[in-house]
């Protein structure tokens, strides 16, 4: 188990280069919003379950939580349901710019997109390339294909390119996955 100590964080004093822009997943926030208020599909992300151990309890508002544990590994960042179809996925940032590192990605997660996808939900992961802004959907049945016939310890850009699907910016939704679950999985066209 990994031990959370302190976990009061000032994020007003965070400021590099990399927390300039949108994070994908503050970007999945706006999109996931912008499909709930428009009644488009009901997308949450999930919180990681955590065990607190330790609080400092001077009053209700000045509680702080002072050691926590992960209590057990998390499934996937979110899930929810569009046009009747449970949806499942996760969501990863890479710096890199020519592959994504599988170790980005637990076995726990793989596993359970696959359960997800043998019980005709729909499982997919959402991978943003940062430095070349690109943001790909990889369907969960894709993936599992790439592990079954690779030993690499990555997945090259190129494999992204040529199996995946491009997500493109937009104002709003940011995050537009869902246009692509439309093409893909409810008979549109890309």
């Amino acid at each position: 188990m990994r031990k959370i100590i302190g976990a009061r964080y000032n994020f007003k004093n965070i400021n590099t280069y990399a927390n300039r822009g949108m994070t994908l997943e503050a970007d999945l926030k706006a999109s996931n919003d912008y499909y709930l208020v428009n009644d488009i599909a009901v997308i949450y992300k999930k919180p990681t379950p955590i065990t607190i151990s330790k609080v400092n309890y001077p009053s209700r508002a000045e509680a702080v939580i002072k050691e926590g544990y992960f209590k057990t590994p998390s499934t996937t960042d979110y899930n929810g349901i569009y046009k009747g179809k449970y949806i499942d996925f996760e969501a990863k940032e890479t710096k890199l710019k020519t592959s994504f590192p599988l170790s980005n990605i637990h076995p726990h997660q793989i596993k359970h997109l696959e359960r997800i996808y043998k019980h005709g939900g729909i499982g997919f992961l959402i991978v943003r390339f940062t430095v070349i802004n690109k943001t790909f959907l990889l369907p969960i049945e894709i993936l599992l294909e790439f592990l079954n016939e690779n030993e690499r310890k990555s997945i090259p850009l190129s494999f992204f390119e040529q199996n995946g699907y491009i997500i493109k910016d937009k104002y709003n939704p940011r995050v537009d996955y869902l246009e692509v679950l439309d093409n893909v999985y409810f008979g549109g066209n890309l």
